[in-house]
């Protein structure tokens, strides 16, 4: 789903559990980035990167959700 910048700050600006939601999955797809750099990741690493990519894709639902019902 794209979002519009100005849509994305409007929903930012008014939804505190939007806002939330968003700020957890940057974190998420940071951790993800930082993970796929390892070159040869441990199996840990591995399990690490994958419940981060679920938990990721959960908060984008509850966002496209939320946006849903805005516009």
């Amino acid at each position: 789903m794209e979002i519009k910048k100005e849509t994305l700050e409007k929903i930012l600006n008014s939804d505190v559990n939007f806002k939330r939601l968003y700020s957890e999955h940057a974190k998420l797809k940071l951790k993800i980035e930082n993970l796929n750099k390892i070159k040869f990741p441990t199996a840990h690493e591995e399990i690490e990167k994958k419940q981060h990519q679920k938990q990721k894709l959960i908060l984008k639902d509850k966002m496209e959700e939320i946006f849903s019902q805005v516009k």
